[in-house]
């Protein structure tokens, strides 16, 4: 099994060629974010990606922008994930990383929206992660396990950053879950946070060392499963953002790190603690 990364287009203030170009020199796989919105920059990112040999992850959003509308209906969400989806698909991802359903809705309301969500995505022939996300249906470790033991077929996106703020603590607590939903992990978004955030100020700050490596525990978790279950390649997508996630100073507003700088900190981190891994993976596998 190897490792591919992924360079987020989320805090990226340039134009799509620089992103290319950033995530080629950075040693980058491919890039995940939204699907452009409309033809003519589809064929031109399309073209982009080809020259590059990038590849893609379309990173859609129902029924509003990272937070939903609140009053927003089921039939409104799955509107607006065909709508989406229409769009990604001309760029050809390799899979959709989906934020879907609405924290509010009652359980059986976001079972309903993941169970259809599911036929859309097999009526297009094409694969939807969706995400652990707050805001969303899966915001929190409970719900998302009930809702996935219901669901066998379902594959999830998971970004335990978010989990951490919900649960306020390293969830390290809910060790028994992050095994429940394992086995359907299909990509990993690669954020720190810890009991007061979703995002460390820095990830190779020393003082949120235990919350890193909390997060590469619960990570090897989902690489195991993957490994059992025959995966070539694990992806992740180094995931520190702006938007209230990045750290500022007081007053200045000054920002306590760069961007760019953490996510290519973060790969390389993981590049690292991947090759660990898979190293010791089969002999951990023969341990009593």
């Amino acid at each position: 099994m190897e490792l591919r990364l992924f360079k987020t287009l989320w805090g990226h203030n340039s134009d799509f060629q620089s992103a290319a170009n950033r995530a080629l020199r950075a040693g980058f796989q491919g890039i995940e974010g939204p699907a452009p919105g409309d033809m003519e920059q589809a064929r031109e990112y399309l073209s982009l990606l080809t020259d590059t040999g990038l590849a893609y992850i379309a990173e859609i959003t129902t029924a509003g922008t990272y937070v939903p509308n609140r009053h927003a209906t089921l039939d409104d969400h799955l509107e607006s994930l065909k709508r989406k989806l229409d769009q990604s698909l001309e760029m050809f991802p390799e899979f959709i990383t989906c934020l879907g359903g609405c924290d509010a809705w009652p359980e059986e309301l976001g079972l309903e929206f993941f169970a259809r969500a599911m036929e859309i995505a097999d009526s297009s022939d094409i694969v939807i992660s969706f995400e652990t996300h707050r805001g969303r249906s899966f915001f929190n470790p409970w719900i998302t396990r009930r809702i996935v033991e219901q669901l066998p077929d379902i594959k999830l996106t998971c970004d335990f950053s978010h989990w951490c703020v919900v649960c306020e603590r390293l969830i390290d607590t809910e060790i028994d879950v992050i095994r429940a939903i394992a086995p359907h992990a299909h990509h990993i978004h690669a954020r720190v946070g810890y009991d007061q955030g979703p995002q460390v100020p820095h990830p190779e700050a020393p003082e949120y060392r235990d919350a890193l490596r909390a997060h590469q525990r619960w990570w090897e978790t989902i690489w195991e499963s993957q490994f059992t279950r025959g995966y070539a390649a694990t992806s992740m997508t180094p995931e520190f953002g702006p938007d209230g996630y990045l750290h500022e100073a007081p007053f200045t507003r000054e920002p306590v790190g760069d961007l760019w700088q953490m996510n290519q900190w973060m790969a390389n981190e993981e590049r690292r603690h991947f090759d660990e891994f898979i190293q010791s993976f089969p002999v951990a596998q023969l341990a009593p």
